[in-house]
């Protein structure tokens, strides 16, 4: 089965092509362009460059967040656009858990940590299994400050991977020598983790319904915030 992988949770938008038998093709955007302007392009140009037909594609996994509103909005529709317009099946997948997957071999515990803006990131922490992670925490949103003390209660040596971690890098090296950094390089979720994430469950047959597929939200977006205070005001 080949499978297509959409991720569009953070500034990176990224699409996959792969089977059980490993990565097909993959490419990915930083540029900061819309995803509406960059998903659709690149998944032909991704078909195109590696030869494959849209009739063989028999999955599309997407990551659905927490991330970036817009970019979650985008990437998840066009995923079940997809899937309604071939008539296959669709599976949803956690952004943080791809983004911790993709470092299954740490011999330190792991924890995502995606840039929310205003101040804020998304996390979880993960406790690597073999050939896998078993995530231990819920998702969360807050502070630097507020993940500084999450680690710190947890007395654990740590793996911070993501955008975020990157970013408030100076509130979390407090944490001394009981934190590493990612490279730059695993900075964002990518699609090629999310198709081998989700591979397992298109073999077991554990897809999502459509219906189901929706952005992972942990808080308000910033319209509706923004209406919130004038509401509010008013």
């Amino acid at each position: 089965m080949i499978v297509l992988g959409i991720e569009t949770s953070t500034p990176q938008t990224s699409v996959a092509l792969g089977t059980e038998k490993g990565p097909l093709a993959s490419t990915l955007l930083s540029s900061g362009k819309p995803q509406h302007d960059v998903v659709v392009p690149a998944v032909e140009h991704l078909l195109r460059w590696s030869g494959t037909p849209v009739q063989s594609i028999g999955g599309i996994a997407v990551g659905i967040g927490p991330g970036l509103f817009t970019g979650l909005r985008v990437g998840v529709q066009s995923a079940k656009t997809l899937a309604q317009v071939l008539h296959i099946p669709v599976v949803g997948l956690a952004s943080l858990d791809v983004l911790a997957f993709a470092q299954r071999f740490s011999r330190r515990w792991i924890c995502s940590v995606i840039d929310g803006r205003r101040g804020e990131v998304f996390f979880a922490i993960y406790r690597p299994t073999p050939g896998g992670v078993d995530r231990i925490t819920e998702f969360a949103v807050g502070t630097p400050a507020r993940l500084a003390a999450e680690l710190e209660a947890r007395g654990r040596e740590f793996l911070l991977l993501g955008d975020g971690a990157l970013r408030y890098r100076h509130e979390l090296e407090s944490l001394g020598s009981s934190v590493e950094f990612g490279s730059p390089d695993l900075g964002f979720p990518s699609a090629a983790s999310l198709v081998e994430l989700s591979i397992p469950r298109f073999i077991r047959e554990e897809f999502d319904r459509s219906a189901d597929v929706v952005p992972l939200y942990l808080r308000k977006s910033d319209a509706e915030i923004n209406w919130d205070r004038r509401a509010r005001a008013g």
